[in-house]
């Protein structure tokens, strides 16, 4: 017998079909020898997947499915379990009936499947009487979302002229739909904004060219909005949409062009060369090096007087002066100026050419210019010595300018100082204002001024004037005139002398006066007089120097002569002629001391001068007092008083009686350095203490003034230093550093009557008491 058991799963869509899915699990009997009947029950699931609707919002909960067992007798003892994702939020079950509900709205772009597991069991108990199976709720998609286009708006280039069909770029969109249900994913394209220039293919949304020859220069940018649609296009899809700016790349499809055909420029004749004349340009739409544009000239007759350049900035071509103009001379010139592109696209050659051409007509305007010289430089030549008003030579210029005006001249001072010439303002005759001397200055560089009568402007020319050589001064020695001649010279020994001569009157000749001997000599062209050696037998000690007068003579005109005398100085030579000495002191020396007798004198020097050196050396050591006093006299001296008396009972205490000089009594003080001539009475008027006065500022004042009224007194100060006075002294030490630090009973009230030299001391000590009494009484009051 065959036993069944079914359950039944039933899901519910929106539309209100159930579908239900049986699932049969046959149960075989089987019958044993004995004829035992065997049950086995197996439960078995029939799974499918369940679906619900995405985004819905009716009122009552949807029912996604329900759950049964063959289990369940209807009774209630059974209850469903369902847990996974969303059960219990999402997803619930009715634990008796077995329906499972979506209590919100599902999204199938946030999650597309939820995995759920369902038991059945013991309600009592809740002993599970099945094994848990899993199985899965699908969110069933629908058309909500629209397409979109993540990355717009887009931005394109294509150059200018492209064929039709040329490819821009590629606009994309996507759609969150599910691709695989439906249509709600399946997109296509559209222009919407951009026609009829540009076209979009509705599977790819790649854009393309749709007009030929397309200008940049005539509009650049497009703006196209281009649309994406779901469900294929059809009615009742959503769409969403971008923009595309496309821009229009530059090509060089358009020629240079002037704007004009002629071009009409003036310069000035007083230009000078590189100074601008004018410019011009030839206008070229395309852009960067597309519009770039070179120029050059190519024909016309002032070719050679200008030349063309290009503005870097401007880019216009700028013509030029090359060379200087002249009104009289060319007053138009004509120019023939070509402007190209050097950058030619070969796809665009056949719209050529990519050149342009135009005409330049230059006038020459008149201008005042400064006379001009006839010579660019003149070179005159006078002699020396020409009397004043002498004519050096002329200058001339002329004025070019159509009004021809009269020119004045004249030499600027600072190229003449010292005015030697002078010019005729009226014809330019240049004439000397004194004698000139070739030999302090042979040529004279001046300018001559030219300026047109009634204007200001000048110009200048170089002047150079030679100053010609004549016979005014006679030759003379060139050198030192002193020859130097061994004793031992050979008869017919020539010596040479150099003489100073006009050169142009090389021609002379020499008259020599030497004692028996009267002689002409001739004389090379390289200005040198021979003197030759008549006899031998010269000695130094006999005569060392001779004095010969020469007599110089040349041929010029007026001829001209000097008498110079030449120093003949006898020298000791050697064997080769080579001078050794010309001095003649060593011959006169007395002679016979011998060799011996000259170390002996230089033994003794040496002896004197070490013992000069030792007395000095003790004398450093140990020097004497300057004044010699009699008696023991500390005036001008420090003095250490260093010993130790006896205190109070010393009877030979120290006595300011004792700085008494008794020799400065009488006004004299006895010098050891010096021996004085002259005594110097004291000045009347100047008090001396009593020896044994105890005021001490009447006494300093007192020595003070002896000491400057006395010349004899050396030129310092003098000081005492006292020491410590015995132990059994009241005072104990007069050092300041233990007065101060040691309690004493000492009343030093009498040092206010020293005087104002003591002050100080009488405030450091008087004061302290009188400060500490006053403190007390202080205190009593």
């Amino acid at each position: 017998m065959v036993m069944l058991s079914k359950i039944q799963f039933c899901s519910h869509l929106t539309r209100h079909v159930a579908f239900c899915h049986l699932s049969v699990h046959r149960h075989k009997q089987r019958a044993g020898k004995e004829g035992q009947v065997l049950h086995r029950s197996k439960r078995g699931w029939v799974w499918n997947q369940f679906f619900v609707i995405e985004e819905y919002t009716g009122p009552d909960p949807v029912l996604v499915g329900r759950l049964h067992s063959d289990v369940d007798s209807g009774d209630g003892n059974i209850k469903y379990i369902l847990s996974g994702e969303g059960a219990g939020t999402i997803f619930v079950i009715d634990d008796k009936t077995g329906n499972i509900h979506a209590t919100k709205t599902l999204d199938r772009e946030e999650q597309a499947q939820y995995t759920l597991t369902a038991q059945a069991v013991a309600r009592d108990t809740n002993k599970p009487l099945e094994p848990p199976s899993e199985f899965i709720v699908k969110v069933q998609d629908i058309n909500d979302n629209p397409p979109e286009f993540l990355h717009g708006p887009y931005y394109a280039r294509v150059p200018e002229m492209s064929n039709v069909g040329t490819s821009v770029m590629q606009v994309t969109a996507t759609d969150a739909d599910d691709p695989t249900y439906g249509n709600s994913a399946r997109l296509v394209y559209s222009i919407l904004q951009g026609q009829p220039y540009f076209s979009v293919e509705p599977q790819t949304g790649i854009i393309r060219t749709a007009l030929p020859n397309m200008d940049r220069e005539a509009r650049q940018e497009y703006d196209v909005v281009i649309q994406a649609k779901d469900m294929g296009g059809h009615m009742g899809g959503l769409s969403g949409t971008t923009e595309v700016k496309i821009t229009l790349t530059d090509v060089n499809d358009n020629p240079p062009k002037f704007p004009q055909s002629v071009y009409s420029m003036t310069v000035s004749e007083d230009k000078v060369p590189g100074e601008e004349v004018g410019r011009l340009h030839a206008k070229d739409p395309d852009l960067g090096d597309n519009g770039l544009v070179n120029y050059r000239l190519i024909d016309g007759d002032g070719i050679t007087m200008f030349e063309l350049s290009t503005d870097s900035e401007t880019r216009e071509a700028v013509v030029k002066l090359k060379k200087p103009v002249d009104f009289e001379t060319k007053r138009s010139y004509t120019l023939k100026v070509e402007g190209s592109n050097p950058h030619v696209d070969p796809q665009f050659l056949a719209w050529g050419p990519y050149k342009d051409e135009a005409t330049i007509k230059i006038s020459v305007e008149d201008a005042d210019e400064p006379p001009v010289f006839v010579a660019p430089s003149y070179t005159f030549e006078v002699e020396e010595n020409a009397p004043e008003g002498t004519l050096v030579g002329r200058v001339h210029a002329k004025d070019t300018d159509v009004a021809n005006n009269p020119v004045r001249y004249m030499i600027p001072r600072y190229t003449d100082v010292e005015q030697f010439f002078s010019i005729n303002s009226e014809d330019g005759m240049i004439t000397t204002t004194r004698p000139l001397d070739r030999e302090a200055q042979p040529w004279h560089n001046i300018s001559v001024s030219a300026t047109e009568i009634g204007h200001h402007q000048d110009t200048k020319v170089r002047v150079n004037i030679k100053v010609k050589d004549v016979n005014d001064n006679p030759p003379e020695f060139a050198t030192n005139n002193e020859v130097l001649m061994c004793e031992t010279v050979a008869p017919g020994k020539v010596e040479f002398l150099k003489l100073s001569i006009d050169l142009k009157h090389a021609s002379f000749y020499i008259s020599i006066f030497f004692f028996y001997l009267n002689s002409c000599l001739c004389v090379p062209t390289d200005s040198t007089a021979s003197i030759y050696v008549l006899r031998k037998g010269f000695s130094r000690l006999t005569q060392d120097v001779y004095y010969l007068p020469i007599e110089i003579n040349d041929n010029g005109f007026p001829a001209m002569s000097s008498t110079n005398t030449l120093t003949i100085r006898v020298c000791s030579c050697d064997s080769k002629d080579t001078i050794l000495s010309c001095n003649v002191e060593p011959y006169v020396l007395p002679a016979g001391l011998s060799t011996g007798a000259l170390i002996a004198i230089l033994a003794c020097i040496v002896i004197l001068l070490a013992i000069v050196v030792l007395f000095v050396a003790l004398r450093r050591q140990k020097k004497e007092p300057l004044i010699v006093f009699e008696e023991e006299d500390i005036r001008e001296n420090i003095i250490t008083y260093d010993d130790e008396g006896g205190g109070e009972e010393d009877t030979e205490a120290f006595d300011i009686a004792t700085l008494q000089n008794p020799d400065g009594a009488n006004g004299f003080l006895p010098r050891k350095d010096i021996k004085p001539e002259l005594q110097y009475p004291i000045r009347p008027g100047i008090g001396r203490p009593a020896a044994n006065s105890v005021d001490v500022d009447d006494f300093i004042k007192t020595r003070i003034a002896e000491a400057d009224s006395d010349p004899t007194a050396p030129p310092y100060d003098s000081i005492q230093i006292y020491g410590y006075e015995g132990r059994g002294s009241l005072a104990g030490s007069l050092s300041s550093l233990e007065s101060v630090t040691t309690e004493s009973d000492l009343d030093y009230d009498y040092l206010q009557s020293w005087g104002p030299r003591f002050k100080k001391l009488a405030d450091l000590y008087g004061t302290k008491d009188c400060s500490i009494n006053d403190a007390d009484d202080g205190e009593d009051s």
